[in-house]
């Protein structure tokens, strides 16, 4: 946040200083990038934030007695900005023939000056009837990230209002817009106005790096399939890499009349995938449930990751006997998903899983670990110390300490105070953090209760962390403690 503060000022200082020597000649273009609707907005907030600058850069009262025209785009960029609304209000007066500063107008229409506010709201109602097609996509731009402020909305609506109208000259250049939210926006209109075959909406949802586009085109080609227009519209969507997409189109094969078709999404990598692909065949009569039994207890190498997971979104704890095998399956994500549906059905062996803690794949550990913390599975205290010993692979030391800080009281302490010199910069820090936090009810009858060599080693961790936690912390830990010490 600092940093951004700092970019910020840094720009309205280059405009600033630039205003101070009008004569240079000097464009907005060559101190911001006037194409990007966020420096116009940080240029506004960034004149505000340096009122010690205003004496030598910002344009001064005597401007504003004399009547005189500022000359030069950042005199007059500046005077846009300036904490004084009458400078403000005069600077859009002379503003009103100048369509590099309209986003700056966009921006007034938001001022918290009545005034200042009803003019620049008239002027960008008139700069917008003859400006360029770039130009409106930008001031949009910028009308929609200021739409959240107070007086935010009329811009914004009459953004809309004008965009509604507008040729598709205007639109296209929408499309291209390095906004994303103007880009949406877009594409929003572009659909509302059938702009689009359902053939392009198909291709755009299906390749598109944003994810509202793909959705909003996405929804657009499900409405053409109400119309009896599906078939080829429904390849792309189904093929699509994005997973919201490619629930799209099985959600789809429902409405088209191709339901037998989600069966071979049943086991698709996204559990979204897979829900609608067991709501389509549940819609026609098919129960998805026998069907993954049947995956699951075929041929070891022929169980898709897939299969593991959608029976533990639909199985029972019966269905256990048949992830039990999986989890010593040769593939990777076939192990991670059969731990993941063991702990879906809540079917958890913390013996069973035991070995998957030391399982070179650190998805898998990630799984069990995780798998054990919700069950409350709990593992030998001394066989969790062997697997954070500095010679283990980080995944494995990662997934033990998860587990051992996972324990309760005084046992969670311990462990944390003992890693908070480990070698793994990421374990300290977490070890830091928990020990920061750790704050349980009874710690002093815990404490109290442990054997003398226990309390001492204990004490002895807490006496060693004052360089890492400060000795306000210890303070207060061993406040926690009750141990009775200064």
């Amino acid at each position: 946040m600092d940093t951004r503060r700092a970019e910020v000022d840094d720009l309205a200082l280059a405009v600033a200083t630039a205003a101070r020597r009008p004569g240079k000649g000097t464009t907005l273009e060559s101190l911001l990038d006037t194409g990007d609707p966020r420096r116009w907005v940080a240029l506004d907030l960034g004149v505000r934030r340096l009122p010690w600058y205003w004496s030598t850069a910002l344009p001064s009262m005597a401007w504003l007695r004399t009547g005189e025209p500022p000359t030069g785009e950042p005199v007059l960029a500046i005077a846009l900005c300036h904490p004084d609304g009458r400078i403000r209000q005069a600077a859009l007066e002379r503003a009103a023939g100048v369509p590099a500063l309209l986003p700056l107008v966009a921006v007034r229409c938001s001022d918290w000056a009545g005034p200042v506010r009803d003019l620049a709201r008239a002027l960008l109602r008139a700069g917008l009837a003859g400006a360029a097609p770039r130009t409106v996509a930008l001031v949009t731009a910028v009308a929609l990230r200021t739409a959240a402020r107070r007086h935010g909305a009329h811009a914004h609506d009459l953004l809309m209002e004008i965009l509604e109208h507008a040729d598709a000259e205007v639109t296209d250049t929408l499309l291209d817009s390095r906004d994303p939210a103007t880009r949406r926006l877009g594409y929003r209109i572009a659909v509302r106005r059938n702009r689009f075959s359902p053939a392009r909406l198909a291709r755009i949802a299906a390749t598109d790096a944003d994810v509202v586009v793909q959705d909003v085109c996405a929804d657009a080609v499900l409405a053409h399939t109400k119309d009896g227009l599906h078939g080829e519209l429904l390849e792309p969507l189904l093929r699509a890499r994005a997973s919201r997409v490619r629930s799209s189109g099985v959600t789809a094969l429902h409405r088209t009349g191709r339901s037998a078709e989600a069966t071979e999404f049943l086991t698709d990598r996204a559990g979204i995938v897979r829900a609608c692909a067991r709501w389509v065949l549940r819609q026609r009569g098919t129960d998805p449930l026998p069907l993954y039994r049947e995956l699951c207890a075929g041929p070891s190498a022929d169980v898709p990751p897939g299969a593991a997971a959608g029976l533990g979104e639909c199985g029972t704890r019966e269905d256990a006997a048949l992830l039990h095998p999986l989890v010593a399956h040769p593939v990777a994500r076939v192990r991670t998903q059969a731990v993941a549906a063991l702990r879906a059905l809540g079917t958890v062996d913390a013996e069973r899983l035991r070995p998957l803690l030391d399982d070179p794949s650190a998805a898998v550990t990630r799984e069990v670990a995780t798998a054990l913390v919700s069950s409350g599975g709990r593992l030998p205290e001394p066989w969790l110390w062997e697997r954070l010993a500095s010679g283990r692979p980080r995944h494995v030391r990662a997934a033990a300490f998860r587990l051992l800080a996972a324990q309760d009281g005084i046992f969670q302490l311990r462990c944390c105070l003992t890693l908070l010199d480990d070698a793994d910069h990421r374990i300290r820090e977490q070890a830091r953090a928990a020990v920061l936090r750790w704050t349980p009810a009874y710690a002093s009858t815990a404490y109290t209760a442990l054997p003398a060599d226990e309390r001492a080693r204990l004490d002895a961790l807490v006496d060693r962390a004052v360089p890492v936690l400060g000795e306000h912390n210890v303070r207060l830990l061993r406040l926690y403690l009750g141990a009775g010490r200064p």
